[in-house]
């Protein structure tokens, strides 16, 4: 692997209508929920796939790549506006501000990129993830808030051309949407590009853009700051390296029916995820040589879409709420597989239900609080996003599904783990990211007893 990545072109893409309806016919504002706004002081949301090489390759490509990014767009125009801020007065005279999403067509931005020295085979069968992934992702280093300080797009896409290979990306404001949008427009996107125009309506199904308030917010909230930059702690990242880690469906089985078997009369059904995010969690205290009585914490990302009625599958914005499971080091290690998994599934049974999160959301903007990465930087900490049920390996732009998936740089805290569907594609298989100081994950990916869940073995080491 050699040289870096070359910027060929930025441009502003602004959304092309297929269908009549798909644009309004005037500026709309979307005011942001509570769920929206706790997020919009992280990184963007940064993924990307790997793909084989178009055939032909060249501009043309990148061509037909924009144009489909532009029909995908008219389908989520509001991703192609800008976030505003209005500074107010609360009736005592305290100054407040508010932040809206103006959908105004403004566009979202296309980087096109060329990293000639970069194959395949370098990002997708390598056991550590090479640093110069980050470079294939556009707004790097953004948080959401930036976005309204300096105009900016909450939305920006990156296709990147490799030796043998092409690698595309997009970067999403966490303030406007989460992870279930973000790849419910990037299957939108590749549908679009896999088909010619003109043909059959998309199976991808359209967004819902109405956001989701519980009864007695006022919209927009008010927020206890006098502008905008006040409520705002830039993060500050300790140094880590990332591996990428496939879990078969058969390891899968085996971790599940280990920690079902070891809670056996508990009346609990330890889930797939739990299990492998059980197994995770151990590993990595063992690899961070936590002392046994320091309480480690592992966070969990707990969606609502199938939890609460108003909340359909295709709304476009936020609808994540935290769990948080906590033990000490010595107990987790000691009690074993299942036990680590039943604190998991009890955390997301507390916060995941419909009353706790129609509670939390009820009572936000009465004292707001924030995502900050300084909060979840500490020894013991792990924190978890994504989801196995992600479509990502289905996104064929029309040469090829995916070989890989990889994240940017954005939210990469020592302790973070995001899960993707496997190889297969579904039927089981996960894939684990996780990112850790560099000793740590040394140690990490020499722990037999973490490694010999994971089958086939990992590729050699390309680091």
């Amino acid at each position: 692997m050699e040289g870096g990545v070359h910027i060929v072109s930025r441009r502003m893409v602004r959304p092309a209508a297929e269908h009549a309806g798909e644009l309004p016919e005037h500026e709309t504002v979307h005011h942001l929920t509570p769920l929206d706004l706790r997020m919009i002081t992280v990184d963007y949301v940064q993924k990307g796939v790997v793909l084989p090489k178009p055939p032909g390759g060249g501009e043309h490509v990148v061509e037909h790549l924009v144009s489909s990014f532009a029909r995908a767009l008219a389908r989520f125009y509001p991703l192609a506006g800008r976030l505003a801020v209005a500074e107010t007065a609360s009736p005592g005279g305290v100054p407040t501000i508010s932040i809206s999403l103006r959908c105004n067509g403004e566009g979202a931005e296309l980087v096109h990129a060329v990293a000639p020295g970069v194959t395949v085979a370098d990002i997708a069968d390598s056991l550590y993830v090479p640093r110069v992934v980050w470079s294939f992702f556009p707004l790097n280093g953004m948080l959401g808030t930036d976005a309204a300080v300096e105009s900016r797009p909450v939305l920006a896409a990156q296709v990147t051309e490799l030796a043998d290979g092409m690698f595309v990306a997009m970067s999403l404001n966490h303030g406007v949407a989460d992870g279930f949008t973000f790849w419910h427009l990037f299957r939108t996107w590749s549908e679009i590009n896999r088909r010619s125009v003109g043909n059959a309506e998309l199976s991808t199904r359209p967004p819902v853009f109405d956001r989701w308030f519980v009864d007695g917010i006022t919209a927009p909230i008010p927020l206890p700051f006098a502008k905008l930059e006040d409520m705002v702690r830039r993060p500050v990242y300790t140094p880590v390296e990332e591996c990428f880690l496939h879990f078969s469906a058969e390891s899968v089985r085996a971790l599940k029916e280990k920690a079902n078997a070891e809670m056996a009369g508990t009346a609990t059904t330890i889930s797939s995820l739990q299990s492998v995010l059980a197994h995770t969690w151990r590993a990595v205290c063992r690899a961070r040589r936590l002392a046994p009585e320091l309480e480690t914490r592992h966070g969990l990302s707990v969606g609502l879409r199938a939890r609460v009625e108003e909340v359909p599958q295709e709304y476009m914005g936020n609808t994540v709420v935290g769990a948080v499971a906590k033990a000490a080091v010595g107990e987790l290690l000691d009690r074993g597989l299942g036990w680590a998994a039943w604190l998991l599934n009890r955390a997301v049974a507390a916060s995941g239900d419909e009353a706790s999160a129609r509670r939390m959301v009820a009572a936000w903007p009465e004292n707001p609080s924030f995502m900050a990465v300084a909060n979840l930087q500490d020894a013991g900490a792990l924190g978890v996003s994504g989801s196995p049920r992600f479509d990502v390996l289905g996104n064929d732009f029309g040469w090829g599904r995916p070989v890989g998936v990889r994240s940017g740089g954005g939210n990469k805290l020592d302790g973070k783990v995001t899960v993707y569907e496997g190889r297969g594609g579904g039927g089981g298989s996960m894939a684990v990211e996780i990112c850790l100081a560099p000793e740590a994950l040394a140690r990490l990916v020499a722990d037999e007893e973490f490694m010999s869940a994971l089958t086939p073995p990992p590729p050699p080491t390309h680091h």
